[in-house]
């Protein structure tokens, strides 16, 4: 069923991409708002009630429907995963930026490709290079990939129904929304932490199997401890060592420069690299999706 929820949610996103996430964004903004404003005193602990408060029910509600559809119809609780998979999971999340900056670039429109990564990153873009521009698209699709498709998946197959997926998403938005908040904030970073230590290592092995392993995982290993975000450093130190391109390295900052690590081995980024992070995701995609081929078939032999 899994396997059946994952490919038919994938093709239900590419025929009908649900572009606009405005209202439920803005529930969980309004919910997470609340929360913040009902048990924030500054003290972890309160984090993590609010944290519980937030995931617990959600998941709670998530498992009572699905084993309820599925008692009384396997295709009732199959087509409650594609939904619950359809709202979590896929490119279309992303892509409408990557895809944008990708004919800008082809166009040749640097100011363009500026504006949207700008748009991406939510920071001024104007005074970037073309290929600081490249570089830094690269680096937000491959996260972006790994947290809008493969963290996803990992969660949704580790565990039952829907849940996985729901946990890891909410996790995700949350702690972007009280990261800042001091102690706060300290259980939700935890809790992520916990949940992106499998599922990175999984997307990286996923780049290396699919691009040049060796680099791959040399990168991996020697780099991406470095970054600032060590789990997003996996994922950007394998994807980079798989595709042959250099990313991480200082930026061109507005009062000077913005120093960062190096990441990947080879060629400096340039615009053929962008498609080669395409083939790269979906190849990874691909393999999982065999190897869940393989697994079902196991099963039922």
């Amino acid at each position: 069923m899994s396997l059946a929820a994952i490919v038919a949610a994938l093709l239900l996103e590419q025929w009908r991409p649900l572009g606009d996430r405005k209202l439920y964004f803005a529930a969980l903004a309004r919910w997470a708002n609340w929360l913040e404003r009902s048990f924030n005193a500054g003290a972890a602990r309160h984090g993590m009630v609010a944290w519980l408060v937030a995931v617990v029910p959600a998941l709670a509600a998530a498992l009572a429907l699905y084993y309820a559809l599925a008692w009384a119809s396997p295709l009732l609780a199959l087509a409650f995963n594609v939904a619950c998979l359809y709202l979590t999971l896929g490119f279309r999340q992303f892509s409408h930026y990557f895809t944008d900056l990708q004919l800008a670039i082809r166009a040749g429109d640097v100011d363009r490709a500026r504006d949207l990564i700008g748009a991406w990153r939510g920071e001024p873009a104007r005074h970037r290079s073309r290929e600081e521009v490249i570089r830094l698209a690269l680096e937000e699709a491959l996260v972006a990939s790994h947290r809008h498709v493969f963290g996803v998946l990992f969660w949704f197959l580790v565990l039952p129904g829907p849940s996985g997926a729901i946990l890891y998403r909410l996790a995700l938005y949350l702690r972007r929304r009280w990261q800042g908040l001091g102690g706060f904030g300290a259980f939700t970073e935890r809790a992520y932490r916990l949940l992106e230590w499998p599922a990175v290592r999984l997307t990286a092995a996923s780049f290396a199997v699919v691009g040049d392993f060796e680099d791959a995982v040399y990168c991996w290993r020697t780099q991406a401890q470095s970054w600032p975000d060590p789990d997003a450093g996996v994922v950007l130190a394998a994807g980079a060592g798989a595709m042959g391109v250099r990313l991480g390295m200082p930026l061109t900052a507005i009062d000077g420069v913005e120093v960062r690590p190096e990441l990947g081995v080879g060629e400096a980024a340039d615009s053929p690299f962008l498609d080669s992070l395409v083939g790269l995701v979906w190849r990874a995609l691909v393999v999982w999706v065999f190897l869940l081929l393989l697994l079902s078939l196991a099963r039922a032999f």
